[in-house]
Parts: C-alpha cells; structure tokens; sequence
C-alpha cells in the first residue's frame, strides 16, 4: 500500500536491480489491476513495473467526495519516487494516462493507450442507446435507480453479477460477438473484475470526478511524446472511435489494430498486446 491523498492505494511492483525504465500499468475502468498479469510479470523482466489500483477500486481504499484519478497517477509517482515513466492506460486508464501528460509533461516518457477513453469526449448517442438495450436491463429499473443513488441499503448479489456479465458480453467481447467469443478464463476473469466494480460503485460512498481543465480532448496535440495506440476491432464502435481520434490528434502516434478482439486486449490477448508494448517500449525507453 502507499497512501495518495490520504487513501489507501494499493499496487505492485516488480523488475530487475537494474531496470531499463519504469512502466505504469493503469487498469480499464471495468477491471483492476489484475487484468495486466501477463504483462506485468513479462515487462518486469526488463523494467521496473507499477500496477495499481485506483482509489474506489480493486483493492484499494474508497473514493469519497471529489475525486482527480490524473492528479492521483501523479502523486504515486511521487510516493513511489519515479521521476519519469511510460504509461499503459487501458480504456479509463488510458484516459487518465493522457491527462497526466498534459499536466506534467517532463514526468512521461510515452503513451501506451489501448482500447482508451478520453477526458472531454462526448460519447455518441447510440453507443449510450446500446449501453442501455443491452446492459442496464439486466436490472430492474427500480433497483437500479436505487443503486446508482447509493440508497438501496442491500444489494442483490444476482443483479450484480448480472450487470457484470451484460456488460462483459457488450464490451469486452464486444457488440457483434457472443459470449463464445472469449475463453472461459477470460470471461470468469472479465466478469468477476466487473462486478467488483459495481459492487463498489453501488454501496460505496458517493463522489464526483474532476477532469484537466481545459479538457484533454481538445489539447491532443499538446502531446509530444512517443504514443502507441492499441485498438480491438470488435470493440465498441464509439470506443474505437476515440481510438481514431488519438491516433490522429496526437503527433506522430502510431495505430495498431487487433482483429477480433473487444474492450480488454491485455486480458484476451496477452502475448500480442505485450509483444507490442515491449517493442514499443525499446524506443520509448531505449
């Protein structure tokens, strides 16, 4: 554990006595820290590795009140003593992956996002349409409503497990694929990771997010540090949209496209997403 900003947070860290560079891996807003095994213990052969979760998940303390995940990333780096990293952001992670950079671009040395969202980016109306049809009816509207206000009082396990496996179904295999699409290891991983995720959010306290001002979706070309962006083909439209937005907004970014493969390339597929970031990080940290 380290203590940012008085929480809790909890991490590990891995690599040899002499590391080529640090790496921060920052987890998917629908898992935690242990969607990235394979490469954490792959990379940390080479570099000193960080994962972590982020405050109100995983295994790290409750988030309460107004949260900054950016300014957090920033302040680990601090307790952690890392002076300059690359950063791996999987969906949210790679959105608070970017955010750092703007705010404090000497401490970044590259961008890895995958699968990412992006802070100011308004997502389009029928990926919010499919996210509704395909995810949220899993769960009574009553109690739903209930839960995202935090005043249920008990939870029903069966609605959270069912909202994780709706959602898992929609995203990580993503919106034309089925359920056969992912190995069984896969999805028990996915879908387990997920409902952590809104058992918390359900019974948690309540908080509020505070984004970069001006927000990172207008400031893409501020970056100038060597980016690759990660993007699953079989992922959610608009999310692969965002994908586009940072391949092209961000200079000199370079595009990789894995064919059959949703929300959580790190999880579903291991070896290619970290053969990627390894010659990725050969010229990010050379």
């Amino acid at each position: 554990m380290v203590t940012v900003g008085g929480v809790k947070i909890a991490y590990d860290e891995a690599g040899p006595r002499e590391p080529a560079g640090t790496v921060v891996l920052l987890h998917a807003g629908v898992a935690d820290r242990r969607m990235w095994e394979h490469q954490f213990r792959a990379l940390a052969e080479r570099y000193r590795v960080i994962r972590y979760d982020r405050r109100g998940e995983g295994e790290s303390g409750d988030a309460a009140g107004e949260v900054c995940h950016h300014e957090d990333l920033l302040a680990a780096l601090d307790a952690l003593r890392v002076e300059r990293a690359v950063l791996a952001g999987s969906s949210m992670g790679g959105a608070y992956a970017v955010e750092a950079t703007l705010a404090a671009p000497s401490r970044v040395a590259g961008l890895a996002l995958i699968c990412s969202g992006l802070a100011g980016h308004q997502w389009p109306a029928e990926m919010l349409r499919q996210a509704r049809e395909r995810v949220h009816v899993s769960v009574p509207p009553d109690r739903l409503a209930r839960y995202r206000r935090g005043d249920a009082g008990d939870v029903e396990p069966a609605d959270v497990r069912a909202m994780a496996a709706a959602h898992t179904l929609w995203q990580v295999a993503g919106p034309d694929r089925g359920r056969d699409a992912l190995s069984d290891q896969v999805w028990e991983a996915a879908v387990e990771m997920c409902r952590l995720v809104f058992e918390r959010d359900w019974t948690g306290p309540r908080s509020t997010e505070r984004h970069l001002t001006p927000p990172a979706a207008a400031r893409l070309a501020e970056i100038t540090v060597p980016t690759l962006v990660i993007n699953g083909l079989s992922d959610v439209p608009g999310i692969q949209e965002v994908s586009a937005l940072l391949a092209t907004g961000i200079p000199g970014a370079r595009r990789l496209d894995l064919p059959e493969t949703g929300h959580l390339p790190p999880l579903e597929r291991p070896a290619e997403v970290t053969s990627a970031l390894t010659d990725f990080l050969a010229t990010a940290l050379p």
